[in-house]
């Protein structure tokens, strides 16, 4: 197949336009995922927000019961893995695990890290630094997003708060919602662009194959037949419709038959050596 023109020309263009699509749809995709990806975590972030929101009149009442019904409601809806509430030391003063209360987190954690990995802790975290994705321990994917709660102050100048106004955090919200949705959305996304370049692909080579065979292929197989029977009959006629190219081929290929001919057609005349040799 690589001996002839078509399968040399057929083969690089497959191939470049496999390539091609292949590179077009990493690309595409992975601008897709990073586009769901912060569209989760924006969404997480919104929620977050209600979540300290909500408790926040339980807080300035001191409220703990109210503040327990709260986290339970909100981590008994779907897609909630989590919800938990540290306060400034670290310890879980509210959890959807009841078995978590009171327990120490350790700030080396996954989503303690970010704040406390230098000796002064950061306050301030943009709407993507909050995020983090893990996987749980049943290996499921969860995107958490640790939020700290700000001491206002409204909070500060409270009379049932102890907390003076010179401490700007006061704990951290910490939230994390499945990522089974996500996960499948992306799969789907990735199912039908698969499928699609797998069309493409193929509604492109065909048509390029098509055209090859229209503009070269074709003629270049009358050319050929042309020569072939030019060899086996003098008078074959030349092909019509030919390019501009091989037709050109074509009239000279004829051009030289055709004196070919004329000198195969030429009666022989034998040299007289004698007048030959008198000239010499």
């Amino acid at each position: 197949m690589f001996d002839k023109i078509a399968g040399r020309a057929l083969v690089p263009v497959g191939i470049v336009v496999t390539g091609f699509l292949v590179v077009c749809f990493v690309l595409l995709y992975a601008a897709i995922k990073q586009v769901v990806i912060r569209d989760s975590i924006l969404q997480a972030n919104n929620l977050a927000g209600i979540v300290l929101k909500s408790t926040r009149y339980a807080m300035m009442k001191s409220d703990a019961e109210l503040n327990r019904a709260i986290i339970q409601n909100i981590s008994a809806q779907s897609g909630v893995q989590h919800v938990r509430i540290f306060n400034k030391k670290g310890v879980v003063a509210f959890s959807s695990k009841p078995e978590e209360v009171n327990r120490q987190v350790d700030k080396k954690a996954e989503g303690c890290v970010m704040c406390h990995e230098k000796e002064a802790p950061v306050s301030t975290l943009g709407s993507m630094e909050k995020a983090r994705q893990f996987k749980n321990a049943a290996g499921e994917g969860v995107l958490a997003i640790t939020a700290p709660i700000y001491n206002d102050p409204e909070c500060a100048n409270a009379a049932c708060h102890f907390h003076p106004a010179s401490q700007k955090v006061l704990g951290t919200l910490d939230i994390g919602l499945s990522q089974e949705a996500t996960q499948g959305a992306l799969a789907s996304i990735k199912i039908q662009m698969l499928i699609f370049s797998l069309l493409t692909l193929v509604l492109t080579v065909a048509g390029v194959i098509t055209l090859l065979k229209m503009i070269v292929l074709v003629p270049m197989r009358k050319l050929q037949e042309y020569t072939e029977r030019s060899e086996r009959n003098s008078e074959a006629l030349r092909p019509t419709n030919l390019p501009y190219e091989l037709d050109k081929i074509a009239q000279s290929y004829y051009f030289i038959r055709v004196k070919l001919n004329e000198i195969e057609q030429e009666p022989f005349k034998p040299v007289n050596n004698a007048a030959a040799c008198r000239n010499k």
